[in-house]
């Protein structure tokens, strides 16, 4: 019985990624999704910013990685004949005296992407700040939805997406290959997000899943091309709906918006802002963390026909596309995965029980 080369259980970030390199490089495959609009995929600001931290130092491999996401965004973007990502700026307004020296100190050393704040009133007909600014660029912002909405419609016309959920039953692990519902491919990869934790091949990999909140305001006449933080962050979304978030709880009892939250953010809103605005809606979803801060990719020691590309955290709009890439690379026989993201360096853990 001929089948296809891969099923990518889930259409996230990962999975849009995985199905279109997969598609670029000449592979059959279909995808297997039930959309969820509450998904972390489905949540994310999209925003792509080359610091981290409190100590403003450079995320990891960040001048590999960035510009590899915008030039694959620029190409499924001309593809599917819409913009997917755009230059930005995260104006950085400092909260305390510790992040203006933080700042400074960081710029003094190696400014690399930081930008300094000289005309400090320059924002101050929107916002009440008393510390001044700085700036992080580059940026890039991501439409995360419109491309994961996009990428959809494009599987559903080609008849290379079923849209409902992965049912363990239906999946039967062979010695080369796999079947699920009668149908036979060489090989399987979970892009699940979460619910990669619970998933029996690869629970004991150490995910560190986190809830994170956020809103959508609505605020007319500021800025719309540009990202301020302070604390939180106003992320441009749509005219005039900026996206404002996020919190990071690592220890959570459901998935629900909470009143915490809301109360913390309306409190934000009101000493920050000097613009009338109107919360829109409140949404919380579940990130795909690891407790390493690196994706799991790879295929499984055990059983080389299962894989996964996983575990991105906040990350996922800068490490999809490189990450997915370079599986696919993998299952092509031209490539390799990055060791510090390679699933294989977990091969013991992952062999326990087998």
């Amino acid at each position: 019985m001929k089948g296809k080369d891969v099923i990518v259980v889930g259409q996230g970030l990962a999975g849009t990624w995985l199905s279109w390199w997969l598609d670029q490089l000449g592979l059959s495959f279909t995808v297997l999704d039930r959309l969820d609009p509450n998904s972390a995929s489905m949540r994310a600001a999209g925003l792509i910013n080359p610091v981290t931290g409190r100590r403003l130092v450079k995320t990891w491999l960040i001048e590999e990685f960035m510009p590899f996401a915008v030039q694959s965004y620029q190409d499924i973007g001309k593809c599917l004949e819409e913009i997917f990502i755009e230059e930005t700026a995260v104006i950085d307004f400092f909260p305390s005296v510790q992040m203006l020296q933080a700042f400074q100190k960081r710029w003094d050393e190696d400014p690399g992407f930081l930008q300094s704040g000289d005309e400090r009133d320059k924002y101050s007909e929107w916002f009440h700040y008393d510390l001044g600014w700085g700036a992080i660029r580059p940026c890039y912002l991501v439409m995360v939805e419109q491309l994961l909405k996009a990428w959809r419609e494009r599987l559903k016309k080609q008849d290379l997406l079923r849209e409902e959920s992965f049912d363990r039953s239906k999946l039967l692990i062979q010695e080369n290959d796999v079947e699920y519902a009668g149908e036979r491919y060489r090989y399987i990869v979970f892009c699940d997000g979460k619910t990669a934790a619970t998933n029996p091949d690869f629970e004991n990999l150490p995910f560190a899943l986190n809830k994170g909140e956020g809103m959508l305001v609505e605020i007319k006449g500021l800025p719309s091309k540009l990202v301020f933080k302070k604390g939180m962050s106003l992320v441009p979304y749509r005219e005039n709906i900026f996206w404002l978030g996020s919190s990071y709880e690592w220890e959570f009892s459901d998935d629900q918006p909470s009143d915490h939250f809301r109360k913390n953010a309306e409190n934000w809103l009101k000493h920050f802002l000097k613009m009338p605005y109107l919360i829109l809606e409140h949404f919380a979803s579940i990130r795909p963390a690891t407790l390493e801060r690196r994706p799991f990719v790879g295929f499984h020691p055990a059983h080389s026909q299962i894989g996964i590309l996983n575990g991105m955290g906040t990350k996922g709009c800068s490490l999809a596309p490189y990450f997915a890439r370079q599986l696919v690379e993998k299952i092509k026989g031209i490539g390799s995965i990055h060791p510090l993201a390679d699933v294989g360096r977990f091969e013991k853990i992952l062999s326990r029980g087998r």
